[in-house]
């Protein structure tokens, strides 16, 4: 028998955001692509800080993609240094406040001292409980799926897996975020309508919010209306509503 989700919530437990459009704030003000970058470091706080007061479990933040590599040299050395100096600045006050910070994707490529902090990040915060922050740095939705059948191949080629041993609970168990609750919210800024490779396998029923609105021009009544359109939808997870009403009465 399927069982019947908790729908009871109006927040979302777990909040996840393409960060699009810091180029183009830049831009249009004649301004080098970096400095849409570094303004768009202040929204990140803003959307910390939402998720901490509003007792939001999980943010997940799309900050560098796989495909993000073949950018411009010059916009992709000014977003390794931004990177670098978010660390340094942010990693001390993230950690006093509670916050878990880790990151998924591929760290090959990355600088050496980028890696250092990463590692010393997460060290620090692996046992803060206030909110799960998660930086997909390098990260692609199909890279993860092939990261994850790579794993179960493994343990079937070592016998400690059968190939029918291989359900839907099996293979989410290895992509990344297996511990967070999969994201209810996914946040897109810039005019885009499309995920762009961000979470495939976690995003099967999340709902999803797209805003003209750019990265760093994102406010707080724009977040409270993304949370208040997601608490009005009525999410079935191929269940009727009849069903849905029923678990929650």
């Amino acid at each position: 028998m399927t069982a019947i989700p908790d729908t009871s919530r109006k927040l979302p437990r777990h909040v996840a955001i393409v960060m699009d459009g810091n180029g183009r704030w830049a831009e249009r003000r004649r301004r080098p692509r970096a400095v849409g970058h570094r303004a768009g470091a202040r929204t990140v706080n803003l959307c910390i800080d939402f998720c901490l007061r509003e007792g939001i479990a999980a943010l997940t933040l799309f900050a560098f993609s796989s495909e993000n590599w073949n950018r411009p040299p010059d916009e992709v050395s000014a977003l390794m240094r931004l990177f670098l100096a978010a660390l340094e600045r942010e990693v001390d006050e993230l950690h006093r406040r509670g916050v878990r910070l880790r990151f998924i994707g591929d760290r090959d490529g990355f600088p050496p001292a980028i890696l250092v902090r990463m590692d010393a990040a997460e060290r620090l915060t692996a046992g803060n409980r206030a909110l799960d922050l998660t930086i997909a740095a390098g990260y692609g939705g199909r890279w993860d799926i092939v990261q994850a059948c790579r794993r179960l191949a493994a343990r079937v080629a070592a016998g400690e897996l059968a190939p029918e041993g291989i359900d839907e609970a099996a293979f989410g168990a290895c992509v990344a975020l297996a511990d967070l609750p999969e994201p209810d919210l996914f946040i897109r800024t810039g005019g885009d309508m499309r995920i762009s490779n961000f979470l495939l396998w976690q995003f099967a029923y999340t709902e999803l919010w797209f805003t003209e609105t750019l990265w760093p021009d994102l406010g707080e009544d724009e977040l409270r209306r993304a949370m208040n359109e997601y608490a009005a939808r009525e999410r079935r997870f191929g269940l009727t509503g009849a069903q849905v009403a029923g678990a929650v009465t």
